[in-house]
């Protein structure tokens, strides 16, 4: 188990909770003195009111809501986002109308969960070749449809 330190920023700041004993994720709360509109095909930064301390080795991986993605096709751009453990400034959520209907986003509304993760440090070594493997260079739909935009 791993401990981060987080720090409340308003009053009206709900900390973030995990709803099941058993859920991956902490619902993250909109912290809004109003509601937001987020009009189709829109985006909007809603803040959490908290920041949180990652320990180094770690990251806190900012997801969307299963629930807003079915019933209202809310999601979240850079998904998952990366909180890397030498950010301090508050958590903001990069919120994503994918849907054709206006998406109100109301005060301490659960509008993203947060996950921690153990991030491995990698050592980059520049090489003139790669091993082969039976895919090799097939990448995105390559046991089906070739999508190349060339």
């Amino acid at each position: 188990m791993v401990k981060i330190q987080i720090k409340r920023l308003s009053k009206t700041a709900k900390l973030p909770e995990k709803m099941t004993p058993h859920s991956s994720g902490y619902d993250i709360f909109a912290d809004l003195a109003k509601d937001v509109v987020i009009l189709p095909e829109d985006v909007a930064l809603i803040p959490t009111g908290f920041s949180i301390e990652v320990p180094s080795g770690y990251e806190a991986q900012i997801r969307p809501r299963s629930g807003l993605a079915i019933n209202h096709k809310i999601g979240i751009l850079n998904s998952p986002g990366t909180i890397d453990s030498d950010y301090r400034g508050e958590v903001k959520i990069i919120t994503f109308n994918f849907g054709d209907e206006n998406f109100i986003v109301k005060p301490n509304m659960r509008i993203a969960q947060m996950v921690f993760s153990k991030v491995e440090d990698a050592i980059l070594e520049e090489s003139d070749s790669l091993s082969k493997t039976e895919r090799d260079s097939g990448g995105f739909g390559h046991t089906d449809t070739k999508l190349d935009c060339k």
